[in-house]
């Protein structure tokens, strides 16, 4: 049963992880031989010139893990969930999330970790994410913003070389490589809410594909998978795209989801959050109802100013 992957470093530690875990869960010796690892370039690989958006948005790392997937070259495929649209291709399903590993960003600079706070005046910051730097310019409007965009050590070797003084990372990805970088302190949600899903990962399947299911049961986290539906139901309500500096951040705690979410102007100038909690919260469609009725009061709430955003006619 092959595993379809992208080929960079943090998405086949990835998928060596859902590797591992289905040869534990299953007693499997021969781990390449039951669950061989087919790796694949993405539209989203071979673009790093440009903003996502400029080059189609969402999809782009997916599209052809979604191929092999349907014309039966894979089993499963393994995928970072904030990458994921909400609405998969007829005859895919997601049917596991892996535990969560912590969601937050890292700010990272030349000398190690830092906050937005602890920038000079005018600093520049490397991202190619629009919520990153829409969250950083309603903290510091003073900061300056440029396009970075590759993987970590293209990102990494690229502030080391100037003239960027700090760049963003998602913790998750840093502590699955090993690198030393995710033992830093995450950025205050307060300020650095994360994408939706950020941290998890999922695994999908052809949705006819029962042994397939079957296979990924034991690895599946409930917790994680209803937290990550809601905050994709905040997505999906406000039809997020890269062209959307939004955030949603789930978690159970004394028995309630507890979900705050985000919308901001690409310049930082204003933003709009809310936050709510449910309890008996226990399966996917509850989940996501509860993020699309929180994403539809933060729609209404920003009315016409949100709107505009949403639609790429504000600034």
């Amino acid at each position: 049963m092959a595993i379809a992957t992208r080929t960079s470093p943090l998405a086949m530690a990835q998928a060596l992880m859902v590797q591992a875990q289905l040869a534990a869960a299953h007693g499997v010796e021969d781990i390449e031989g039951g669950f061989p690892i087919l790796g694949l370039v993405t539209t989203g690989d071979q673009i790093t010139d440009r903003a996502l958006l400029d080059a189609g948005g969402k999809g782009l790392f997916t599209r052809e893990l979604d191929r092999a997937q349907l014309d039966g070259k894979a089993a499963f495929a393994v995928h970072s969930m904030k990458d994921v649209p909400t609405h998969l291709p007829d005859g895919l399903e997601l049917a596991c999330v892996l535990e969560r590993e912590d969601p937050s960003d890292i700010l990272l600079t030349a000398t190690g970790p830092g906050t937005l706070k602890s920038l000079p005046e005018g600093a520049l910051i490397g991202t190619a994410s629009l919520r990153r730097q829409a969250q950083a310019l309603h903290a510091r409007p003073d900061l300056q913003i440029t396009l970075l965009r590759g993987n970590v050590g293209t990102r990494l070797q690229k502030l080391k070389d100037g003239p960027i003084a700090a760049t963003f990372l998602a913790k998750a990805g840093l502590k699955r490589l090993g690198r030393p970088e995710g033992d830093w302190p995450g950025l205050d949600f307060a300020h650095s809410l994360p994408a939706p899903a950020q941290g998890a990962i999922g695994v999908t399947i052809r949705s006819d594909d029962d042994a397939a299911r079957a296979a990924l049961a034991p690895l599946n986290h409930v917790p994680t998978a209803l937290a990550i539906a809601a905050e994709r139901g905040v997505l999906e309500a406000l039809d997020g795209s890269c062209r959307t500096p939004l955030a949603a951040y789930g978690a159970f705690s004394d028995g309630s989801l507890h979900l705050t979410a985000e919308v901001l102007k690409p310049d930082g100038s204003q933003r709009w959050r809310m936050d709510d909690a449910r309890t008996g919260i226990d399966k996917i469609e509850a989940a996501r109802a509860f993020g699309l009725s929180l994403g539809e009061a933060l729609r209404k709430d920003g009315g016409a100013a949100v709107e505009a955003i949403l639609t790429g006619t504000g600034s």
